[in-house]
C-alpha cells in the first residue's frame, strides 16, 4: 500500500504491556497508512519496569503520559487512554488511531472508533487475547512484526509457518478463498491488491503474524491458488486451484 499523506493517525501506547523494543517497526509499519502526528505512552514512569520506555521516548518524539497507580488492582493507564481516545475521536481529524496493547480492555473502544468510521490499527505482543486481536481493522503481533522488519538471531526469530500448518488453519483458509470469490472475474483470477484490500475491509488479518512480510509470499508458500504474473511480472493473479 502506498503512504497517505493526508491521514492523519494517533498513536496511544500501552506501555505496561508491550515492549519498548518494538517500538520502531510498529511505527515504519504505520507510515505506510498515514502520519502519525500524535504519539501518546502511558505509564507509571516510576515503575522500574519501564526503563526501556524511558529510553526510546525522546528519540521517536513520543510524549510521555504520567499514570500513578493509586488504587491497588485498578490499572490508571488503561483508563487514562481510554478516556484520551474518546476525546481524541472528537477534537481531532483523524483517519485511524493505533492503540498499541496486550490487553482486552481495549475492546469495547475499537467498537466504538470504528462506529465513527475511522480505521483502528492493533499491535501487542502473543499474549493479546483474541477478542482484542478480531475487533480492530488489522492487528499485527509485534514480535512477527519485529522479526520481519530485522535481521534477529534464528535461535530467536519467529518461525514462518510453514505449509502444512497453514493448511490446516481453517480460520486462514476461509479468509482467503472468500477474499479471492468475492474479487476473482469469470475466469476465476483475482487481483491479489484486490484480495489484499477485500481482506483489510473485512477482518484483522496481516500475512505478518504467519511470519510473510507480503501476502503474496503467504500465498506462494500455502500453495492452494494458481499464481499468474502479468505487466513484467509486477501485478499478480490468483485462482483458487479446487475449481480450476
Amino acid at each position: 500500500m502506498s503512504k497517505n499523506h493526508d491521514s492523519n493517525i494517533a498513536m496511544l501506547i500501552d506501555c505496561d504491556n508491550v515492549s519498548a523494543k518494538y517500538i520502531d517497526s510498529i511505527l515504519n509499519d504505520l507510515s505506510k497508512y498515514g502520519v502519525v502526528n500524535i504519539r501518546n505512552a502511558y505509564g507509571n514512569w516510576k515503575d522500574p519496569k519501564l526503563r526501556g520506555w524511558e529510553e526510546v521516548l525522546q528519540e521517536y518524539a513520543i510524549k510521555p503520559i504520567q499514570q500513578f497507580d493509586y488504587t491497588k488492582g485498578k490499572n490508571a493507564t488503561d483508563i487514562a487512554m481510554i478516556i484520551d481516545t474518546m476525546d481524541l475521536l472528537y477534537t481531532k481529524n483523524l483517519s485511524a488511531i493505533a492503540l498499541i496493547t496486550s490487553d482486552s480492555d481495549f475492546t469495547p473502544v475499537v467498537t466504538r472508533i470504528l462506529s465513527d468510521g475511522l480505521r483502528v490499527y492493533g499491535y501487542g505482543e502473543s499474549k493479546t487475547p483474541e477478542a482484542f486481536v478480531n475487533a480492530c481493522s488489522q492487528f499485527i503481533y509485534a514480535e512477527k512484526l519485529f522479526d520481519a522488519s530485522y535481521e534477529v538471531e534464528e535461535s530467536t526469530k519467529s518461525k514462518k509457518i510453514e505449509r502444512k500448518e497453514l493448511r490446516q488453519d481453517t480460520k486462514l483458509l476461509y479468509t482467503l478463498r472468500k477474499a479471492v470469490e468475492q474479487t476473482c472475474d469469470d475466469a476465476g483470477w483475482a487481483n491479489i491488491a484486490a484480495v489484499g484490500k477485500y481482506i483489510s475491509q473485512n477482518s484483522s488479518f496481516s500475512p505478518i503474524n504467519y511470519g510473510y512480510l507480503k501476502l503474496g509470499h503467504l500465498i506462494k508458500a500455502i500453495d492452494l491458488f494458481d499464481v499468474r504474473m502479468e505487466n513484467n511480472n509486477t501485478v499478480m493473479l490468483i485462482r483458487d486451484k479446487r475449481y480450476y
